[in-house]
């Protein structure tokens, strides 16, 4: 598995990570057996990046890793592990954003219990709390990795200008968002933000929740995936749409020899060196196929190809409903 550095000062780990959101029953159910099972294939792999958070199956996907760790002494040095929190609940249960120290500390120190561990490598906030400041966020994570309960820190669907604001007050490792063929806006700033500042940019949603696949959610299994059902690119109109265009897509793969899962992580790979794809998957052999990836290597022709089947906004509808929208920052 070829490597890429977390963040300028970081350690090394896989080209494509592992978003263990398919840990919890998000995109259908899953047990601890299923999920042991995929990190077993993510060691035979390479895979050495896994990225879960507090909210995946609210513990859900933490206590599987955590589980795995605690029954494979050793294992942990295997793994770069990140999580996530700042998304909670007020008193009348409805969504909310914390950033302050207090509430991050407290997340981070419930999710170090399920994990199993005196530290995470990345610890994210997974939005930004607009009664924060971004310097101010910066310094509440960077006060867990000066008490040694995180290793690195990271934003999450944040602005440029979040970014450079934060990196004032506290080195930033990574930002993650969403990134693939399908969702293409991180071009316009934050990709070329984090090269300049040192810091990875991490692809959730690499294969466009099944979109970039050989294989998209079926159909009649759409109304069972909370997620999707009210999502718009999977509602119709849209969703007819989106599968006739990506029908190309999937030809194109298989003439390149390749998968569509591989492709569309490699596309990904050629955005910089910088750029980490996090595929997630309760599927052994769908890992495989995104992690195939890495091996690929695309010249400018198989780039143009690509262009020509997916041109950039292709896609029909847009990626979050407005309640889906509340926390990432819109940019450009």
């Amino acid at each position: 598995m070829k490597k890429r550095k977390l963040g300028a000062n970081g350690p090394e780990i896989s080209a494509i990570g592992y978003g263990a959101m398919s840990f919890s029953d998000m995109y259908g159910p899953t047990n601890e057996a299923e999920s042991h099972a995929i990190l077993d294939a993510l060691r035979d792999l390479g895979v050495t990046h896994l990225d879960t958070a507090n909210i995946y199956g609210m513990g859900k996907s933490e206590n599987a890793i955590g589980t795995y760790l605690k029954a494979n002494p050793g294992v942990r040095d295997e793994f770069i592990i990140a999580t996530k929190a700042t998304i909670t609940k007020d008193a009348d249960g409805n969504r909310f954003l914390d950033n302050s120290a207090e509430h991050l500390e407290a997340e981070l120190d419930k999710s170090l219990q399920r994990l199993g561990l005196d530290y995470v490598d990345l610890f994210y906030a997974h939005r930004r709390d607009p009664r924060f400041t971004p310097e101010e966020t910066a310094a509440n994570l960077g006060r867990l990795v000066e008490k040694g309960k995180a290793r690195a820190i990271g934003l999450s669907e944040v602005a440029p200008s979040t970014l450079r604001r934060a990196m004032k007050a506290f080195p930033i490792a990574a930002v993650q968002s969403e990134y693939s063929l399908a969702t293409r806006f991180p071009d316009l700033g934050l990709v070329q933000a984090c090269a300049e500042l040192g810091v990875a940019m991490v692809a959730f949603s690499p294969v466009g929740r099944s979109l970039l696949t050989d294989n998209p959610i079926p159909r009649e299994r759409i109304p069972d995936v909370p997620f999707l059902a009210t999502n718009p690119r999977f509602m119709e109109p849209n969703l007819s749409e989106n599968l006739r265009i990506t029908q190309g897509f999937r030809k194109l793969a298989a003439e390149m020899g390749t998968t569509a899962a591989g492709l569309a992580n490699a596309w990904l790979l050629t955005r910089g060196p910088h750029v980490i794809p996090i595929p997630g998957t309760r599927s052994v052999v769908h890992l495989s196929e995104c992690i195939s990836g890495a091996d690929l290597t695309l010249t400018d022709t198989d780039l143009e190809r690509i262009e020509a089947v997916l041109p950039v906004g292709w896609a029909h509808g847009d990626r979050y409903t407005v309640d889906q929208w509340i926390g990432p920052e819109r940019y450009c």
